[in-house]
């Protein structure tokens, strides 16, 4: 299966993104290439495309699919694109404070420390519905991991469509998140302008 392997902060630099949406502290101090250079509109669309599918650790082939289905669904084609993406399990693991970056919370999901209403998951990209209910199983629940994960991200605020019990490391969806819930800074009109061309 394909990795994206890029370093973090070279391709936050390169997009013109804060790391914090991925869950890193680090900044840097360096500048980009490309800073200050005039960028087409196809540049720009496309920049707005890469960068959600570098937030969200997706790869061209299942974003386009996710693009789709977006399209496909009642209501901007936009604002699903996202929400379709906020809904990931991997997703939904970060913003519980389950992992301390969006890529930990991948290989949370993978290493199968997840339940979803009481059953085992192991696919990132499993969508969740309102109602279910997430938690991290009672084996991993003791590892010194959950351990060092809860003191860093013990301050994190909470989305108000999840409900998080961090203590024992569980949580539910309350209701599904609109494009106003997700403070991700992407301009998904740009990406439908590139895709409906």
């Amino acid at each position: 299966m394909a990795v994206n392997r890029v370093p973090v902060l070279k391709r936050c630099r390169a997009l013109g993104l804060e790391p914090q949406f991925l869950g890193y502290s680090k900044t840097s101090k360096r500048q980009a290439h490309n800073a200050g250079r005039k960028v087409s509109e196809y540049g720009l669309q496309l920049r707005e495309k890469q960068k959600a599918k570098f937030i969200y650790g997706v790869l061209e082939k299942p974003f386009r699919n996710y693009y789709e289905k977006a399209d496909r669904m009642k209501g901007m084609t936009g604002e699903n694109l996202m929400v379709l993406l906020e809904r990931r399990l991997d997703s939904v693991v970060f913003r519980m404070g389950f992992a301390r970056t969006r890529r930990e919370a991948r290989q949370v999901v993978d290493h199968k420390h997840i339940l979803v209403n009481g059953k085992v998951v192991n696919i990132p990209s499993y969508l969740i519905k309102a109602g279910d209910v997430i938690e991290v199983c009672e084996d991993a629940k003791s590892m010194q991991r959950y351990k060092d994960i809860l003191e860093v991200t013990a301050g994190r605020l909470f989305p108000e469509w999840l409900d998080v019990d961090v203590e024992n490391f569980k949580g539910s969806v309350k209701n599904l998140p609109t494009r106003e819930m997700i403070d991700v800074p992407v301009n998904e009109m740009l990406i439908v302008e590139l895709y409906s061309k």
